[in-house]
């Protein structure tokens, strides 16, 4: 399905499959809880405040997406692409993001607390002030990322290069 330049502001799609979709739209505020997006092409899309609590968001493409305040909490994102994507304050407790590309992604401010980002890619991202205690680091990419401020304390950081 092509949801590119629909609105959903305040929308509840809970539960909803939109998996593979072409959904370059605006989701401002909407319930996105336990959503399937798996591979869905998000690229751009604006969802702040947005519910995606739970969601399933592996191998999506979200590069250059406006996320900042989205609950994220226990999405699996594993392997997604976030380049450059904006999630200022964005709540990611346990989120999974293995193998995710968050290189020049702002994640200043942003709570990543038991959070999976193994093999992750962070180069360049701003972490400044991020919550990454108990976070799973290991063989994470770091090189070039803003990591002013953060608190890892008992976060697993083995064979992560913190340049």
């Amino acid at each position: 399905a092509n949801l590119k330049g629909a609105r959903f502001e305040g929308a509840n799609l809970l539960g909803a499959d939109l998996a593979q979709v072409d959904g370059r739209a605006t989701f401002l505020g909407a319930n996105l809880m336990q959503c399937n997006f798996e591979a869905a092409d998000l690229r751009g899309s604006n969802l702040r405040g947005c519910n995606l609590m739970g969601a399933q968001l592996a191998q999506a493409a979200i590069a250059g997406a406006f996320l900042s305040g989205v609950n994220l909490t226990r999405a699996n994102l594993q392997g997604a692409d976030l380049r450059g994507a904006d999630l200022r304050g964005a709540n990611l407790n346990s989120a999974n993001l293995k193998g995710a590309n968050l290189s020049q992604a702002d994640l200043q401010g942003a709570t990543l607390s038991e959070a999976n980002l193994e093999e992750a890619d962070l180069r360049g991202a701003n972490l400044a002030g991020a919550n990454l205690m108990g976070a799973n680091l290991l063989c994470a990419e770091l090189q070039g990322s803003n990591v002013e401020g953060v608190r890892r304390d008992r976060a697993c950081v083995q064979g992560t290069l913190l340049a």
